[in-house]
């Protein structure tokens, strides 16, 4: 599984800026076991920006945000909502975040960070990928990771080195950045490209303390 933490409230809200309508989407599956999705999610979250002023166009619970399939066909029945949406905050792991982007032309926030439980965490049969880098800035790169898409983990691109849409690393590989422009591009958010995002902290990528003393983390028999 993948974990996740909530990112701070302060932070979900500066990502929002001025959006007043939003509409929530919360993962039931690893999410949920982490208490950071689930029905307890959305219940918090919707709370938590009433609070602060926005308006709930919606609310939806998807067993597995990571599918594609599933994700397009239980949307399908909120668009409405959706369309009434300035954005969608949503409370899932890198990978879903990034497969809600990938079916709906929407502004899409995480409000989760994942974070590395130290060892492999699964194998995903798609594009999408997340390598629970702890600070997930997928609202800003238009729901295209640019720790994954891009072969060089840029957080500012593109490098320059790109010819005919392909990376210069890998002819065959589409420049990840060339990606995110196109991306921002159609959900009308290009000016997210004139800020310059700080180095990473790979610090963040450590299981914290107390997550490596959680089941999560390893489970220790003792006699």
């Amino acid at each position: 599984m993948l974990f996740t933490q909530n990112k701070p409230i302060e932070e979900v809200l500066e990502s929002l800026g001025t959006e007043k309508n939003i509409f929530l989407l919360a993962c039931n599956g690893c999410a949920e076991a982490c208490g950071t999705g689930g029905e307890k999610g959305l219940s918090e979250m919707g709370a938590e920006l009433e609070k602060a002023g926005k308006k709930i166009t919606g609310t939806c619970l998807v067993d597995f945000l990571c599918n594609k399939v599933l994700v397009t066909t239980r949307l399908s029945r909120e668009m409405d909502k959706i369309q009434q949406a300035n954005s969608i905050v949503v409370l899932t792991c890198g990978i879903g975040v990034q497969a809600v982007s990938a079916v709906v032309d929407k502004v899409v926030h995480p409000a989760d960070n994942t974070v590395s439980l130290g060892g492999l965490a699964g194998l995903w049969p798609s594009d999408e990928r997340c390598q629970a880098c702890g600070d997930c800035a997928l609202d800003y790169t238009g729901g295209i990771c640019p720790v994954t898409s891009c072969t060089k983990g840029l957080l500012n691109g593109p490098c320059g080195g790109a010819a005919d849409g392909k990376c210069e690393i890998d002819s065959e590989k589409d420049c990840g950045w060339i990606k995110i422009y196109e991306r921002l591009e159609k959900v009308g958010r290009l000016e997210n490209l004139k800020k310059i995002r700080t180095p990473r902290d790979h610090s963040k990528m450590l299981p914290s303390e107390q997550l490596r003393k959680t089941s999560f983390y390893d489970i220790e028999t003792k006699t």
